[in-house]
């Protein structure tokens, strides 16, 4: 079963550090991706730490993940660590974290793919501060977050997650600050939380006075299923922590689903188009910014993509994301369907494919610097691909 798996999942052929035996034509592609950045300069503001709790990290994913009494989730469970590099589940967080250095380090032993934002990941909670075991696929604490990134400062920092609902949300929010946290995460589909509730004015006070953005999924999420979930995900709800001056750095940049215009007529519109509606807001210049991770995923394209690269003058407030370790699972990122869509030619297609197979962030990372508009040929520019100065990591 595990050959299989691998088959969609990670089915590279070769390790990072072997990248120096890669074709020329890839090699060329490299290089040219690297046009204007200085090594170690890259940002990934978005990539998923994830663990099973191995070597007592605190971690844990959803009982269902792990058992074959619930066949689709296991199966959805063995993609994911096989896209992660893990083939022994009682080792598997340090595996997660080994292959992610080996990847950053490439085969230079520097931080070729510069420093990557691990993502913590709070319990789902109900509206009245109880932890929802049952809704929460997987957790990642704050404190394993933090961690790595104080013994790998290099290559990580760290993004962590307090949930809004917890009684000690303030507490935990200032405990993190004041070990260098400067971005929070949140999922409202998966973790519960609606954005414009009063009650969450103290919280979003908090994360200003601290100077932390937060950085939340916006748009339609898979791993929920109650509409009244996909509901938590439209991007409209988060005019009030706009309003009140927190940076908001909207995840996917809203590329997939639709939700109701609850500014307007309640029709369904696109997700992303909901976004743009807050990105015209001029109040917004400073304020509001988008990661473009998980975008070029096969299920997302083309719209958001296009209308993303149709609109440099937003460019300078979008900033760039993985989703690692979706990018590692082969299945989700389809190099002919980018062909098809008119973003890559079809003599590059070949050489990408051969980058996934030493280094799936250094595939994602060129892919996203080769991609244009099929019309008028726009790129996305080197800014976006660097720390923000709006938003620092540290």
């Amino acid at each position: 079963m595990r050959s299989l798996i691998d088959l969609v999942a990670g089915a590279w052929k070769h390790q990072p550090e072997d990248i120096g035996n890669i074709s020329t034509a890839a090699a060329d592609l490299i290089a040219q991706a690297f046009e204007g950045i200085a090594p170690g300069t890259l940002r990934d503001y978005h990539a998923h730490l994830v663990g099973l709790g191995a070597g007592g990290t605190g971690a844990q994913v959803h009982p269902s993940l792990l058992s074959w009494k619930h066949p689709i989730h296991r199966i959805k469970g063995l993609v994911y660590m096989s896209g992660g590099g893990i083939d022994d589940e009682s080792r598997a967080d340090q595996q997660y974290v080994d292959r992610l250095l080996s990847m950053i380090q490439s085969g230079d032993g520097c931080n070729t793919m510069g420093a990557m934002g691990l993502l913590a990941f709070d319990w789902h909670y109900t509206p009245a501060g109880d932890v929802n075991v049952d809704k929460s696929e997987f957790y990642t604490p704050n404190a394993w977050v933090l961690d790595l990134a104080n013994r790998h400062p290099d290559a990580f920092f760290p993004i962590v997650s307090v949930h809004p609902y917890r009684e000690d949300a303030l507490d935990e929010i200032d405990r993190c600050a004041a070990q260098g946290a400067k971005i929070m995460k949140w999922l409202p589909n998966g973790q519960g939380m609606k954005g414009d509730e009063a009650r969450l004015e103290a919280y979003y006070q908090r994360l200003k006075d601290h100077g932390m953005a937060l950085l939340t999924h916006v748009g339609e999420e898979q791993a929920v299923e109650a509409e009244e979930d996909q509901a938590l995900g439209n991007p409209l709800l988060f005019r009030k922590p706009l309003d009140m001056g927190v940076k908001v750095i909207m995840a996917h940049a809203a590329s997939l689903g639709t939700n109701a215009d609850i500014e307007g007529d309640g029709r369904q519109l696109d997700n992303v188009d909901l976004m743009l509606r807050l990105f015209d807001d001029p109040n917004y210049d400073d304020l509001l910014f988008a990661d473009i991770s998980a975008t070029l995923q096969f299920n997302r394209l083309p719209g958001p993509m296009l209308k993303l690269l149709e609109r440099p003058d937003l460019h300078h407030r979008l900033i760039n994301g993985t989703d690692y370790p979706l990018p590692a699972i082969n299945v989700v990122v389809r190099i002919r369907d980018l062909v098809r869509h008119g973003l890559i030619d079809a003599q590059e297609r070949k050489a990408l494919a051969e980058i996934y197979h030493y280094n799936a962030l250094l595939f994602d990372f060129v892919v996203k610097r080769r991609i244009r508009h099929p019309r008028t040929g726009q790129r996305f520019p080197v800014s976006l691909f660097v720390e923000h100065p709006s938003l620092p990591v540290r």
